[in-house]
């Protein structure tokens, strides 16, 4: 135990430095990812990765540093500080209690499968993989590790956040839906209370309507200007509306398996973790639908449906990589 903690704090120390090495090779106006002391971000990276449950929050910060690293204009600084990256994240995976080490493989399923994909992009369309998942079966790892492969941006709910922080959006205007209480109602009146501002602000809409409407306008923006994954956040549909070449994956797996990981993964009884699912699940199905009006998890509505059980984190990365290569989508 105590050998570990040595290894999970020196592995902080290179994330922090790596960052501080971005950021001075950058100057990006997103800034640093860890803004606190080097002793404070060093001790809270550490118990990121020594069996916090929420290991996960590592995973964005890494791939936000990695998102500025890839836009480092000196080839030779920025193929150096990649590496670092990358020597960084196996690290972190070879350790028990870090994101990414619970697998959701299940041996018996993992020999059936066939893909394809229409052909619909051209030479100057951008790569954007929109990734949608239900809670338990390892869909934001894969994502991760799919950004990873092919070496382009990932961005997750946490990650959005901080952009729109800093394009002077309300910092606690998107809400991850696992955490939302209900879906955004109709448009409304101020209520009592609700200053003007703000309901001018908004155009009249509720907070989380006008949310989703300049997330949808910044994904838009985006995808005209780099390839990248992005997880959730009805992405699929919004970049549709825009007549904007993607791909969109559903990853899911039996409710046991995804039950038996999130056991693991957030350190809960049975019934917990069940509950956990299935409240979470249906919030995530209800926010799409009221969004979107389609059935979330419909395989109508995605380019490739894939039960993670039968070819676990690696295996799906190999899979989707593979549906990109064989399309021609991906050019390095």
């Amino acid at each position: 135990m105590q050998e570990n903690r040595a290894k999970c704090m020196k592995l902080a120390e290179r994330i922090y430095e790596l960052d501080g090495e971005v950021y001075q090779c950058l100057g990006s106006s997103l800034g640093r990812v860890f803004t606190g002391s080097r002793d404070e971000c060093v001790e809270s990276l550490a118990e990121l990765m020594c069996g916090s449950r929420k290991s996960y929050l590592l995973r964005s910060e890494m791939a936000l540093v990695a998102n500025m690293a890839r836009t480092i204009p000196d080839e030779e600084t920025r193929a150096r500080l990649m590496a670092e990256y990358n020597n960084i994240l196996v690290e972190i995976k070879s350790i028990p209690t870090s994101f990414g080490t619970v697998d959701i493989l299940d041996e018996s399923r993992a020999k059936l499968n066939a893909i394809h994909l229409h052909e619909r992009f051209t030479d100057k369309d951008h790569l954007i993989v929109c990734i949608s998942r239900t809670l338990g079966c390892a869909g934001t790892d894969i994502g991760f590790a799919l950004a990873n492969a092919l070496k382009i941006n990932f961005y997750d709910q946490k990650i959005f956040n901080t952009v729109l922080e800093h394009l002077d959006a309300d910092k606690n205007s998107i809400e991850d839906i696992s955490s939302a209480n209900e879906v955004p109602n109709k448009v409304r009146k101020p209520q009592k209370g609700q200053t003007l501002d703000n309901f001018h602000r908004y155009h009249g809409l509720p907070e989380n309507d006008a949310v989703f409407f300049n997330l949808s306008g910044l994904l838009c923006e985006m995808a005209a200007k780099e390839d990248f994954v992005v997880m959730g956040r009805c992405a699929d549909v919004i970049l549709t509306g825009g007549r904007i070449p993607h791909v969109s994956v559903f990853i899911t797996a039996p409710f046991e398996q995804r039950v038996r990981r999130v056991m693991k993964t957030h350190s809960l009884d049975r019934k917990h973790a069940s509950n956990l699912l299935k409240q979470l699940d249906h919030k995530r199905s209800k926010y799409y639908h009221f969004f979107t009006g389609r059935k979330w998890g419909d395989p109508e509505n995605y380019d490739l449906c894939i039960n993670s059980a039968s070819y676990g984190i690696q295996g799906s990365v190999e899979m989707i990589s593979r549906m990109i290569d064989q399309n021609g989508l991906y050019r390095r």
